[in-house]
């Protein structure tokens, strides 16, 4: 079973007289979460993510609950001596994966995020928004339990970014958790999330509503036997779920996480009739 990653008396300076740039941490990151980290630039957010990510230790307090661990930085560096391909190859076999597989999932990576021309590119010579799609996609190889982004979508043409997107609701429908700040305050809007602010090296968790537009979304009208229980990763992904009668539910959901809904529902055993998609303003 997996657990709960746990920050507790967290703090993280560099150098031992040095300020302190995060203190007091206290956060909880259970299975399935999606954690959104919010603050000015300088205030702390990636020094945050990389204690998530394992990738800094704290100068004091505890990390305990460590699941398997992906990180997209901030900024990916690209001269490294290897080809797209080699390079995620190379990563998937560091994940645990064999070489063939770890093969076989980048090719699927780059495909999935529009890169695949660049596969036998030396990463030295590839454009920025090209690197980071490498940067995403070794990631994603593995299918980490814990997904740490940091300005992932930076760089990313629109498709690429829809695209991540998904992945990250495919990531939290199984049950992984998923921490990252991105500058548009409109990313993953109106996705279940718990938000957190870093404000003078502590962090502070948002109450209320989100102040931003929810986003486009999309109603799926289901039928399932009477008496049945929507699947769990159905209300991981669904912004909301209403009852409206026996056996029928009435899901709004981000229209980025739409393909995952429809494949959770249409994949459960046994399978949810699908009556309509549309979108809210429709009538039905």
């Amino acid at each position: 079973m997996r657990r709960e990653l746990r920050l507790d008396g967290v703090g993280r300076r560099y150098g031992l007289r040095g300020p302190w740039v995060l203190r007091g941490v206290e956060l909880g990151v259970p299975p399935g979460a999606l954690v959104r980290v919010e603050g000015a630039n300088g205030t702390g957010k990636s020094t945050l993510l990389r204690l998530l990510a394992g990738i800094d230790a704290p100068t004091e307090g505890r990390v305990t609950g460590r699941p398997r661990t992906a990180y997209v930085p901030e900024r990916f560096p690209p001269a490294l001596p290897f080809t797209a391909a080699q390079y995620l190859t190379h990563l998937g076999t560091v994940h645990g994966l064999s070489r063939r597989a770890a093969a076989r999932a980048a090719g699927h990576w780059l495909e999935r995020l529009g890169a695949a021309g660049y596969a036998d590119t030396r990463l030295s010579r590839l454009s920025k928004g090209s690197s980071q799609k490498v940067a995403v996609a070794q990631a994603l190889l593995a299918e980490p339990e814990l997904l740490v982004l940091d300005e992932a979508w930076t760089g990313l043409d629109a498709d690429a970014r829809g695209e991540l997107e998904r992945a990250v609701a495919e990531r939290t429908a199984v049950g992984g958790a998923v921490v990252f700040v991105d500058h548009d305050p409109r990313r993953l809007a109106g996705v279940p999330a718990a938000v957190y602010a870093v404000r003078d090296g502590s962090l502070h968790r948002r109450t209320g509503p989100a102040p931003v537009s929810a986003g486009p979304r999309v109603v799926v009208r289901v039928q399932g036997p009477a008496g049945a229980v929507l699947p769990a990763d159905v209300h991981r992904t669904a912004a909301s779920a209403e009852e409206t009668g026996p056996g029928s539910h009435t899901l709004t959901v981000p229209a980025s996480h739409s393909d995952v809904l429809l494949r959770t529902l249409l994949t459960a055993t046994p399978p949810w009739h699908v009556v309509s998609v549309h979108a809210p303003e429709e009538r039905r």
